[in-house]
């Protein structure tokens, strides 16, 4: 058995159901856009519901949304008739997932969302099923074949409509004016958020841990400053002058292998690096 060429086979199979999702982008795409847009700009928030692999979808597409400055929440079908239908408002959207569109469960919940006003977006593999005919916007996430050889198992399917999800959070993303600023607010711990928000008062050195030494210090006065500080340079400036240069304990290294005699007296003036940014 080659298992390369069957795992090219999946992925040939998936690209292929995603470049007919590229065909069929159009007019209800821009409609969900909008509709998601107006929820989100009326302090309302996208609500997604959606069972089995679906409903695994829409915790991800929640995920993306949330981090992207766009409330949404995941709405348990179950739940919601049970008493969870009171967090869905009228300035709410709500994005269905079920590609047979005949899903039990998601469609005894459709009557008691209409009735809250919600603006409802279908994402069916069917769009003529009840869920199609019941909802404002239908987004059609069809495919011919799943990659699954015995064309059962959700693949194509499932990885059809994720990325239809992602083309929808990241559209809404630009819609909405969502930067970088942003996004560093809502991932303040990932890499791009410290980069963002961290300023130069948050990290630098002051007082007993900021190490500055004269021109005219020797290189001994200079190490034991930098020892004190316990930073690997000093900072060369007179008293209340300016900055002069830096020497680092990589300047003093260099200077020791190549002239170690009498270098602790040397004044510091003559190894500093003196234009160091």
């Amino acid at each position: 058995m080659d298992y390369l060429e069957k795992a090219r086979r999946v992925i040939r199979l998936e690209i292929a159901e995603l470049n007919r999702l590229l065909e069929r982008i159009g007019e209800p795409f821009r409609a969900a856009i909008d509709a998601l847009h107006r929820a989100a700009e009326s302090k309302g928030k996208i609500v997604i519901v959606g069972v089995g692999k679906s409903g695994n979808i829409g915790q991800k597409m929640a995920a993306t949304l949330n981090s992207t400055g766009a409330p949404a929440t995941v709405l348990n079908c179950q739940d919601a008739l049970h008493g969870d239908l009171g967090l869905v408002t009228g300035n709410d959207a709500v994005i269905a997932l079920s590609y047979s569109g005949e899903t039990e469960e998601l469609l005894n919940l459709l009557p008691h969302l209409k009735r809250r006003g919600v603006t409802l977006v279908a994402v069916t593999g069917r769009p003529e099923s009840t869920l199609g005919r019941a909802a404002d916007i239908v987004l059609d996430v069809n495919v011919e074949r799943e990659a699954c050889p015995m064309n059962l198992a959700p693949t194509s399917s499932t990885t059809t409509m994720l990325v239809l999800g992602d083309a929808l959070a990241m559209v809404l993303l630009e819609a909405r004016g969502f930067g970088e600023a942003d996004f560093a607010t809502l991932h303040p711990g990932g890499s791009l958020g410290r980069a963002l928000l961290t300023k130069v008062t948050d990290i630098m050195r002051t007082g007993e841990h900021f190490a500055v030494v004269d021109p005219a210090a020797s290189i001994s006065v200079a190490l034991g400053a930098m020892t004190r500080a316990r930073t690997g340079a000093v900072v060369v400036a007179a008293p209340g002058g300016p900055l002069e240069g830096i020497f680092t304990q990589g300047d003093f290294t260099r200077a020791f292998q190549t002239d170690p005699a009498g270098i602790g007296e040397r004044p510091v003036s003559e190894l500093m690096t003196r234009n160091p940014i």
